[in-house]
């Protein structure tokens, strides 16, 4: 561990903890790629400052496209771009893009490996009012299941500009994931990021958590008062879904014979998923999963919806002493 993330483990549970959402990293981390890439672009489904990507609109107005409400002609447009030589950017609420524009995401872009760089904003239950309908909580098991698609959820407002500026300059199509909430910033500048490279945010031995986005602070919470009671956690930052970071997950599970996942997504398809699959053929280990159970979405308030739906820390130490049970 380095000397940044010892710091971020002593301070991850302070009363103090700034406050930002990680779609303002996406828009900051945008406008850093572009300065440097004459070749990015920026096509938005009429809701640029939503997304943040109204940052790069006003950087670079002539390389910024509206398209309006047409999250289809979104994909297909950026598909035709990108074979052209540019390198689009498309941002929208997740729930359409690239719930709405899915086919158009696996035939233009997927299968031509176009390098399109999808961003979907409002992820998860944090939409909180806007209910069923906008809360996009199958978007990483649509898309982990395409070729030549990566698939990124990061953990803040930090490590979403990182990542954005990591997709910016590798080939391919890549999936960013993002929230609507402001969220704490539990990592530094000097936090490693690389695609499908994990990252050990806490050492333990007793049960390995292993989280994506939202749900990593929420993972050191629970690691921190688990350590009060006697059981110690490893605590691993997932925040590429796809590629796997196998060697990780699989040291993880070997390090601790029994693993919890958490994601703010449905428990099926997701990183949950994902990390299922590699164990069972790798290294078989008890394994309890924290996220959304076969179930849509309801209206209320952010905080609410996580209470009810069982993805606080509360939530994962539960699942945790479940997994240690049956070691």
């Amino acid at each position: 561990m380095t000397d940044s993330q010892a710091k971020l483990v002593k301070g991850i549970t302070g009363a103090k903890l700034v406050m930002k959402a990680a779609r303002d990293g996406f828009g900051e981390g945008l406008v850093l790629a572009a300065e440097k890439d004459g070749r990015i672009v920026g096509l938005c489904a009429d809701v640029s400052d939503s997304t943040r990507m109204s940052k790069f609109k006003e950087a670079f107005p002539d390389r910024y496209v509206q398209l309006g409400v047409h999250e289809q002609l979104l994909a297909a447009a950026a598909a035709g771009m990108a074979l052209a030589g540019k390198t689009p950017f498309i941002a929208a609420y997740a729930v359409f893009s690239p719930g709405r524009s899915w086919e158009q995401v696996r035939t233009n872009i997927c299968i031509n490996n176009a390098s399109v760089k999808i961003v979907g904003t409002h992820a998860g239950l944090n939409v909180g009012p806007d209910g069923a309908t906008h809360q996009a909580l199958e978007d990483m098991a649509i898309m982990r299941a395409l070729p030549n698609m990566i698939v990124i959820a990061p953990c803040d407002a930090i490590e979403a500009r990182k990542a954005t500026l990591a997709i910016a300059r590798r080939p391919g199509p890549a999936y960013l994931r993002l929230g609507r909430e402001k969220t704490p910033v539990i990592t530094t500048e000097g936090t490693p990021f690389r695609i499908g490279k994990a990252q050990v945010f806490r050492q333990g031995r007793d049960a390995a958590i292993i989280a994506c986005g939202s749900m990593v602070h929420p993972a050191m919470l629970a690691a921190e008062e688990l350590a009060k009671e006697g059981i110690d956690c490893l605590v691993l930052n997932c925040h590429t879904i796809k590629p796997l970071d196998a060697p990780a997950v699989v040291s993880a599970a070997k390090r601790c014979g029994a693993v919890v996942t958490a994601e703010e997504h449905q428990t099926t398809g997701g990183l949950g998923s994902a990390v299922a699959e590699l164990l069972a053929a790798r290294r078989p280990t008890p394994m309890e999963f924290v996220g959304v159970r076969d179930a849509f979405g309801e209206s209320g308030e952010a905080a609410e919806l996580l209470r009810h739906f069982g993805l606080t820390s509360a939530d994962i130490k539960k699942a945790v002493k479940k997994a240690v049970e049956r070691k």
